[in-house]
């Protein structure tokens, strides 16, 4: 199977720097809007499914998406972001750098670690991964699966799987509506094909927020 994770549209906690983890979350800004609407044309696979988490972001980011490939988007519990914990809500210097580094100590493979008052690694890579078996027993192993999620999420879920270099799982980045390809399966395991930092039709400047888009999380 090839699975697109798409990193949802710019919201006004992305422009603020809010950890804003929880359902049902933000909606998105005028270039979130805008990053929607940009990305069917830039996909040029064929579908054969599209997926959605709970949080409202996603659903508006997919819907350009979902009409003009002529297929619904299911919401799937499991793909959302990773939670904030006690950091919810946060956009100080101390919350968010607690929130990366214990993203990144998963990325590591330091999966035990706890997020403050929330999850550890394990904890969501268990629900993540729950949610993409779900998805693959829906669908034949030749088929090219978008699922739009979250940018922490798409990263730590990406790094681990694929068995990244630690170094390399550092400096990986994922702006709004950037995508991660993976290819494999769940049993036999998953390989990057290919990783797109950069927004899906790339950068608009339509908004006074376009080059305001802070931290890759949420």
């Amino acid at each position: 199977m090839r699975l697109l994770l798409i990193r949802h549209g710019q919201t006004p906690n992305n422009v603020r720097g809010v950890l804003d983890t929880a359902y049902p979350g933000a909606g998105l800004t005028p270039l979130g809007g805008a990053q929607a609407r940009a990305v069917p044309g830039a996909l040029e696979e064929e579908l054969g499914a599209l997926y959605v988490s709970r949080l409202v972001r996603t659903q508006l980011t997919v819907a350009p998406l979902a009409e003009a490939r002529g297929l619904e988007a299911r919401v799937l519990p499991g793909l959302e972001e990773i939670g904030a914990g006690s950091l919810e809500l946060r956009d100080d210097p101390e919350a968010v750098r607690g929130y990366a580094e214990c993203v990144l100590e998963w990325m590591q493979g330091r999966t035990s670690v706890r997020m403050p008052g929330g999850e550890t690694g394990e904890q969501f890579l268990a629900r993540y991964g729950d949610a993409i078996s779900t998805i693959e027993e829906q669908h034949g192993t030749e088929e090219t699966v978008a699922v739009v999620s979250h940018g922490a999420a798409i990263r730590a879920f990406t790094a681990v799987v694929t068995g990244m270099d630690p170094d390399a799982a550092r400096e990986l980045s994922i702006k709004n509506t950037g995508m991660s390809v993976l290819t494999g399966s769940s049993e036999q395991g998953w390989a990057l094909e290919s990783w797109h930092t950069e927004p899906l039709g790339g950068t608009l400047i339509d908004s006074p927020s376009a080059n305001d888009v802070t931290g890759e999380s949420a």
